[in-house]
C-alpha cells in the first residue's frame, strides 16, 4: 500500500533525506486543486449552536475518557511499530470540538420506513439524502467526524460522515457492517461518474429464441425440392462469417481507440487519496459473500474491485481493527477474518475481537460451560463505551423530500440523470434522463421522463430529438383507457399510435394506428369477434351538415376481419369484409373450412341511388358474383342475395358511423391532452393533510365545531334560574304555586334591571347637559378674551356634546 509517512515527528528526532523528500512532495501536492465534476458538492456547514447540543456532545464521560487514553496508547504503539505507515483515524473531534472515539460515533438505528430495512434501500437513501464535502487536502484524514444526527440535519458531510450514517443504519437493520478507512481511485473519491454508464441504460442481453415448430398436417402440400448448390451455400456462409468477423474486429478496434481517447490522464495522487466506505460481511441477513458499499453512490462492489486501492483500518460499534496485510496491489487478496491476529490487529480484547473467528465453530455444552467459568475467573474486560450520539430520527417530510433542496443531478457517460422529490415540480416530474450523442453532452438524442401522482395517470414520457417522436405511457385509471401514445405532434389526422387497456373499454379497442390517409384499429375479446379494421381515406373535402361547413376526409375503403365463431358453420361465418366506397362494391370472404384450401366469397355491386332526374337502379343477379366451395350446396336465391346486400349496406353505414366516432374520440383525446399538459393536476392522498386542502379544511371545520360544541356545553351548564331556586331550597320538583312564585320573582328582577338601565341612561344625559351648560356659561364670561383657537375648541366640544346627548336620548327611546 502506497502511503505518505507521518508528518508529525518528535522534536528530538533527526530528519532524514527521505523524510525531507516526502515532505517536499506533500507540500507540492497540497497545492494541487482538482475541480470535481459532480453538481451537488456541498457548501461549508453552518455553525453549531452549542446551547442546543446534548451534554454528551460537549463533554466526555469517565468511560469515554478512559477509552481516549487507551486509543492514545494504541496510537503510540502503532507509530513505534509501524513508523512508515500513515496515522490512524482514532479520536477526531465532533461538531462541538470534543474528541470522540470513532466507534462511539456509530449509533445502531432501525428507522420505521420499509425501504430502509435492507442494505440497498439504506445505501440509496444515504447517497441521495446527503451532499459531499471533499477532503482538503485529499491525502489527509479528516480532523472532524460529525455525529450522524448532525450530518442528517445539515444533509452534508465528508465520505467518513457518509460511512458513519450508512453503517449506523445497516447495524440497525441487522447487517455485519464496518466503516473502512483506506484509499481509492480519483473518480470514486471525487464522486466522478462521468465515465460510467448510467444504471438506467444497462442493456439487457436477449438470448436467441427458437422459432416454434410448425405442425404439419397429414395432407399438407410438401415443399418443393431445394435445387440450390450446397457448395455455393457453404461458400456464401463462409463469406458472411468472414465479413462478420472483420466487422467485429473493426468494432473492437474502434471501441479500443474510443477507450484510449476517453482514458483520463494519470493521477499524481494515485494510491494516496483517502476514502471511506462500508464493509458488509457475510452471515447475517442471508448475505452469501462479503462486499463493499460506496456510500457516495450507494452501489455495491466486490471486495476485489480495482477502485479500492488499500485499507488502513475498519471499525464498528464494538471494536477497532488495523489492517496488517499488504495492499500494494489493492484489496484483491485481502481476507476479512477479524480474529486472525496475523492479518488484523484489534484494539479491545475480549469476545468482540474473537467473534469473527469463532462464529462458525460449534461448541459442545461442556466446552461452553468451561469457557464461561474461565471467563468468570478472569478480570473483567473493558468494553466499548455506549454511543454518545442521540437517537437518529428522520421525519416523514424530510424522508419524502429525499434530496438536498429537493433535487439531485448526476452526470454519467453521455447521459445526465436528474432526480426530484415528489410534488416539487408542478408537472409531477420525479426523474429525468437526458442521453447525448457526444461526450461533452451538448447534442441530446433521447430524453426520458418519469412522473408520479399525476391526475392524468401519465407515468413515463420519451422524446427522440432526431425524429421528434414522443412516446407517453399511462397508468390504468383514465376514462379513455389510454395506455400508450406515440406521436410527433398533437394535431389530428397526423401519424400517431394509441394503445389502450382493452379490458376496460366496452368496444375492446387495443390499438389505433393513424396516418394522414389511413387508420388501423385492432380489438380484443369482442362479442362480434371483430379484431381488425383498416380504413383508407381520400383527400379532404368540404361537407355541409346542419347548416355548418367543415372539412372531412371521405372513406374510400374499409376492411374488417373477424375471428372464427364456433356457433356457425365456416361457410356462413364471415372472416373478412371489404367496403369499397369509391367503387361502390362490397366483398365478403368466409372462414376456411378444415378440409378445404380455398374459402368461399361473395362480391356485391351496390345499385345506384336515385338522383334528380334519374330513378334508383334496381337490383339484378348480375350485381353479385361469388364462389361456393361445396358444389353440392344449393346456390343463393335472388331474394337471399338482395337481403344480404341490404344488410351489408346497413353494416356499411354503421361502420362509417363508428369510424367517425373514432375520429371524434381521437380529437377529444388530443384536446384533453393539451389541457392536461397546460394545467397539470397532481393527485394528493386524503391522508396527506399537509398538502390536501380539502382534508385540511375538514380538520379546521372539525376543530371549529368542537369549539362551538364546547361553548354550547358551557352555556348549557350556566342555569339562570339557579339563584331563584336556591331561595326556594333547591326542590327536586316544583309545585304550581312555587312555579308561579319563581315566575313572579324573575319578572320582578327583570323589571328592576330595565328600570336601573333607564335610570343610568337618564343620569348620563343629565350629566352631559350639565357639563354643556357649564361650558356655555364659561364661554359667555370669557367671550371677549378668547383666541381663535379657543373658539374652535369650544365649538368642537359643543358639537361633540350635542352628538352624545342625541345618541343617549335615542338609546333611551329604544330602551323604553
Amino acid at each position: 500500500m502506497e502511503v505518505l509517512p507521518e508528518a508529525d515527528c518528535e522534536e528530538d528526532a533527526t530528519i532524514t533525506d527521505d523524510e525531507e523528500g516526502v515532505r517536499e512532495l506533500k507540500s507540492g501536492l497540497s497545492n494541487i486543486r482538482i475541480t470535481p465534476t459532480v453538481t451537488h458538492i456541498a457548501k461549508p456547514r453552518p455553525q453549531v449552536d452549542l446551547s442546543k447540543c446534548p451534554s454528551s456532545y460537549k463533554e466526555n464521560s469517565s468511560q469515554e475518557k478512559l477509552m481516549l487514553a487507551m486509543a492514545e496508547n494504541f496510537r503510540q504503539q502503532y507509530a513505534l511499530l509501524y513508523p512508515d505507515n500513515k496515522a490512524l483515524l482514532l479520536c477526531p473531534v465532533n461538531e462541538c470540538g470534543v474528541q470522540k472515539f470513532v466507534s462511539t460515533t456509530l449509533r445502531s438505528t432501525l428507522l420505521p420506513y420499509p425501504e430502509l430495512y435492507d442494505w440497498k434501500g439504506c445505501a440509496s437513501f444515504v447517497s441521495d439524502y446527503l451532499s459531499l464535502e471533499l477532503l482538503d487536502p485529499p491525502f489527509e484524514l479528516p480532523k472532524q467526524l460529525s455525529s450522524p444526527t448532525w450530518v442528517l440535519q445539515t444533509q452534508r458531510g465528508t465520505c467518513f460522515d457518509f460511512s458513519s450514517v450508512l453503517c449506523s443504519l445497516l447495524l440497525g437493520a441487522g447487517y455485519k457492517a464496518y466503516c473502512v478507512s483506506g484509499y481509492a481511485t480519483k473518480e470514486m473519491c471525487l464522486l466522478d461518474q462521468s465515465r460510467q454508464e448510467c444504471p438506467l441504460l444497462q442493456t439487457q442481453i436477449q438470448g436467441k429464441t427458437e422459432e416454434p415448430k410448425k405442425t404439419l398436417r397429414k395432407y399438407s402440400v410438401k415443399p418443393p425440392r431445394d435445387l440450390h448448390s450446397s457448395f455455393e451455400k457453404r461458400q456464401e456462409e463462409k463469406r458472411h462469417t468472414e465479413a462478420k468477423e472483420a466487422a467485429l474486429k473493426e468494432q473492437l478496434e474502434a471501441e479500443r481507440l474510443q477507450k484510449e481517447k476517453e482514458r483520463p490522464p494519470p493521477d499524481p495522487l494515485l494510491g494516496l487519496r483517502v476514502h471511506s466506505w462500508v464493509l458488509v460481511l457475510s452471515g447475517n441477513r442471508e448475505e452469501p459473500e462479503n462486499f463493499f458499499i460506496d456510500p457516495l453512490t450507494g452501489k455495491s462492489y466486490s471486495t476485489t474491485n480495482e477502485n479500492f486501492l488499500g485499507i488502513e483500518s475498519v471499525w464498528n460499534h464494538q471494536n477497532y481493527w488495523v489492517n496488517k496485510q499488504d495492499c500494494t496491489f489493492g484489496c484483491g487478496e485481502m481476507t476479512f477474518d477479524m480474529g486472525d491476529l496475523s492479518k488484523w490487529e484489534y484494539m479491545l480484547c475480549g469476545l468482540t475481537s474473537q467473534s469473527m473467528s469463532n462464529i462458525s465453530e460449534p461448541k459442545t455444552l461442556q466446552e461452553a460451560e468451561d469457557e464461561e467459568e474461565q471467563e468468570m475467573d478472569e478480570l473483567k474486560v473493558f468494553e466499548m463505551p455506549p454511543s454518545w450520539v442521540t437517537k437518529i430520527d428522520i421525519s416523514p417530510p424530510d424522508m419524502e423530500m429525499r434530496f438536498p433542496g429537493g433535487m439531485k443531478v448526476v452526470q454519467y457517460r453521455k447521459a445526465k440523470l436528474e432526480k426530484f422529490a415528489p410534488y416539487l415540480l408542478k408537472d409531477g416530474l420525479v426523474t429525468k434522463l437526458s442521453i447525448y450523442k457526444d461526450l461533452d453532452c451538448t447534442q441530446p438524442s433521447t430524453i426520458k421522463e418519469w412522473f408520479s401522482n399525476r391526475g392524468d395517470c401519465l407515468d413515463e414520457r420519451e422524446l427522440h430529438t432526431d425524429s421528434n417522436v414522443t412516446s407517453e405511457h399511462f397508468r390504468p385509471g383514465r376514462r379513455d383507457a389510454l395506455r400508450c401514445h406515440r406521436y410527433v405532434t398533437l394535431v389530428p389526422e397526423t401519424e400517431r399510435q394509441m394503445d389502450f387497456y382493452s379490458h376496460t373499454r366496452t368496444d375492446g379497442l387495443a390499438r389505433r394506428l393513424e396516418e394522414p390517409f389511413e387508420m388501423t384499429e385492432t380489438f380484443e375479446d369482442r362479442t362480434d369477434f371483430l379484431f381488425y379494421r383498416h380504413v383508407v381515406y381520400g383527400k379532404q373535402v368540404k361537407v355541409i351538415w346542419a347548416g355548418e361547413a367543415f372539412e372531412q376526409r371521405p372513406l374510400r375503403r374499409v376492411e374488417e376481419r373477424f375471428h372464427r365463431d364456433p356457433s356457425k358453420p365456416a361457410s356462413k361465418d364471415v372472416a373478412e369484409r371489404v367496403f369499397m366506397m369509391s367503387d361502390r362494391r362490397i366483398q365478403v370472404t368466409y372462414h376456411l373450412e378444415e378440409d378445404r384450401i380455398i374459402p368461399a366469397w361473395l362480391n356485391f355491386m351496390k345499385p345506384k341511388e336515385a338522383a334528380d332526374s334519374q330513378k334508383a337502379q334496381a337490383f339484378t343477379p348480375q350485381m353479385v358474383s361469388g364462389f361456393q366451395v361445396d358444389r353440392s350446396a344449393k346456390p343463393y336465391k335472388n331474394l337471399q342475395l338482395y337481403e344480404m346486400l341490404v344488410e351489408l349496406m346497413k353494416d356499411e353505414e354503421n361502420v362509417e358511423l363508428r369510424i367517425r366516432d373514432s375520429e371524434k374520440a381521437v380529437k377529444s383525446i388530443l384536446s384533453l391532452r393539451k389541457k392536461e399538459e397546460s394545467n397539470t393536476d397532481l393527485l394528493i392522498s386524503i391522508y396527506n393533510t399537509m398538502r390536501n386542502k380539502m382534508a385540511h379544511w375538514h380538520m379546521e371545520e372539525k376543530e371549529r365545531m368542537a369549539k362551538e360544541k364546547k361553548q354550547r356545553q358551557k352555556e348549557k351548564e350556566l342555569d339562570l334560574l339557579a339563584p331563584f331556586q336556591a331561595r326556594l331550597g333547591q326542590p327536586e320538583a316544583l309545585t304550581d304555586q312555587e312555579a308561579l312564585q319563581l315566575k313572579t320573582d324573575c319578572l320582578t328582577e327583570f323589571k328592576e334591571l330595565l328600570n336601573n338601565k333607564t335610570s343610568r341612561i337618564k343620569r348620563r344625559i343629565e350629566k352631559e347637559m350639565e357639563e354643556l351648560q357649564k361650558k356655555q356659561q364659561w364661554y359667555q364670561k370669557s367671550q371677549l378674551t378668547l383666541t381663535a383657537k379657543d373658539e374652535d375648541d369650544y365649538h368642537a366640544y359643543c358639537s361633540e356634546a350635542m352628538f352624545w346627548i342625541h345618541i343617549l336620548k335615542m338609546r333611551l327611546r329604544r330602551h323604553i
